[in-house]
């Protein structure tokens, strides 16, 4: 799921079409806009506190088959949650899963894949090196 909401929604649209017919599905949640609360923490390990809210978009879809998933995306995309959610109902089935890692998330994963080496690139070519050069006086 990681995957599928790095995607763009238009992109993760498209990569469902290349999946091939869809089965039937119907909305369990329309996709929806609310807020949650964020929790943070000091270090990691202190002691919880509030640091604010987000916003975040949610649906959950089931499959003619039963299957149910659920999409939960930061920001207010409800298209993105609804998409979400189908994949994580086609994940779930034996019959989709193997044609939505294929179609959809291996094309997410070369793509941000990609753009990690791009950004590494981009930084080592900034790199500088230093040196430290030896005086003779200071041998001994």
């Amino acid at each position: 799921m990681a995957l599928v909401v790095e995607g763009e929604t238009a992109e993760l649209a498209g990569l469902l079409n290349a999946v091939g017919e869809l089965p039937l599905h119907e909305d369990l949640r329309r996709a929806e806009c609310g807020l949650v609360m964020v929790r943070g923490r000091i270090g990691g390990d202190g002691a919880p506190f509030n640091l604010g809210e987000a916003t975040v978009a949610r649906a959950a879809v089931r499959l003619a088959s039963g299957e149910v998933g659920f999409g939960y995306v930061l920001g207010r995309d409800r298209e993105k949650a609804r998409l979400a959610a189908l994949c994580d109902a086609l994940l779930q089935s034996d019959r989709y899963r193997a044609a939505v890692e294929r179609h959809v998330l291996d094309p997410i994963r070369a793509r941000l894949a990609a753009e990690r080496k791009h950004a590494a690139d981009r930084t080592a070519a900034t790199r500088v090196e230093f040196f430290t050069l030896v005086r003779g006086e200071d041998e001994r």
